[in-house]
């Protein structure tokens, strides 16, 4: 109940705040105000003898950036905490996310393991309960690895293997590794491959993305899932464009699902498991390759496009990406000297 109160309670107080600081500019320019006039009418009638400054229009001035200034400080104040409220209750879902997407396979793995240890289970049975546990395993795995992988994007700490590449040739073996790994027909994939051009990127990286589109794709579509890739080279960019045929964004959200731990409630598709990290991921790695990434949806049951914009080589961001391909050369020889001693 608290969590809910505090928003109420943050507006009243900022509301409260910015009418005492303008009650107090108020007071301020009638005091400036009425002194001057009393000056303009009395000032000459008295004696020589008292000395009285005429109101200092530097002191009015002054005191106006000092009242305005308070008065901006408290709005960015407010402006902050409401963020962090916000950031808060949105890493609390993240950690209810992470705890039932670590209990699920921690309770399958448990399971099979009691079966194992307390039945005698037949050489069939018993193969089928261990590759169940290695598919559980290693869905902990990737879990963990995502969330080590963010902490190590945001920190500037990922390994660089960054590499020149044939745009047309790369990409659409790396999405078709995706589309591989998370079993999609070959009859819902439509690609059209118009990409002649020649890029820099981390495979292992750029992989991670396409997982993560793929994955997203099946995770939203109520129907038999629909898949169309467009690749091409305009305007000094590599313009990947992913776009399925699911239930779509609501166009206010578009911006949001690129957020850390941000999750967009579905009625439609009640059964979708996630940490709210997929679509961050996929936006800091393409930042980090030098690109962008943005959304579209024309609303329910639209679909939606993911579109990726990349360097061409040696055509855009030509300082940035040498930057990216001197580091990988310095990890690698690096790692040939390390192996050399």
């Amino acid at each position: 109940m608290k969590k809910h109160r505090s928003i109420p309670f943050l507006i009243f107080a900022f509301i409260f705040a910015q009418f005492a600081w303008m009650g107090l500019l108020g007071l301020w320019i009638y005091w400036y105000v009425s002194n001057y006039i009393i000056f303009e009418k009395v000032g000459d009638q008295l004696s020589t003898q008292i000395a009285i400054d005429s109101p200092n229009v530097f002191v009015f001035v002054g005191g106006i950036i000092l009242i305005v200034s308070v008065a901006v400080a408290i709005f960015l104040f407010f402006r902050n905490l409401t963020v962090q409220i916000q950031l808060t209750k949105l890493y609390d879902n993240f950690i209810a996310n992470v705890t039932h997407e670590l209990k699920s396979p921690l309770s399958s793995l448990q399971l099979y393991l009691e079966t194992l240890y307390n039945k005698d289970i037949g050489p069939e049975k018993r193969i089928e309960f261990i590759e169940i546990m290695m598919k559980d395993s290693n869905r902990l795995n990737k879990l963990i690895n995502s969330i080590l992988e963010i902490s190590r994007l945001e920190q500037k700490r990922i390994a660089h293997n960054f590499h020149i590449y044939d745009a047309g040739k790369v990409i659409p073996e790396l999405i078709e590794n995706s589309f591989s790994q998370f079993r999609v027909p070959v009859s819902s994939v439509q690609f059209e491959n118009k990409a002649h051009c020649k890029c820099v990127i981390d495979k292992d990286a750029m992989q991670i993305v396409f997982d993560n589109l793929t994955d997203n794709a099946i995770k939203y579509s109520t129907e038999p899932t629909g898949i169309l890739v467009g690749l091409s080279c305009k305007l000094k960019k590599v313009i990947i464009e992913f776009s399925d045929k699911g239930i779509g964004i609501d166009p206010n959200n578009l911006k949001k699902i690129f957020h850390k731990f941000q999750r967009i409630d579905n009625k439609n598709v009640p059964n979708v498991k996630g940490t709210g990290l997929g679509l961050y991921w996929v936006k800091e790695i393409v930042k980090f390759h030098g690109g962008k990434v943005t959304a579209f949806s024309e609303g329910k049951d639209k679909g939606t496009l993911f579109r990726i914009e990349l360097p061409i080589y040696k055509t855009s961001k030509r300082i940035y990406i040498n930057s990216l391909l001197r580091s990988t050369a310095k990890k690698e020889k690096a790692m040939e000297n390390t192996d050399g001693d």
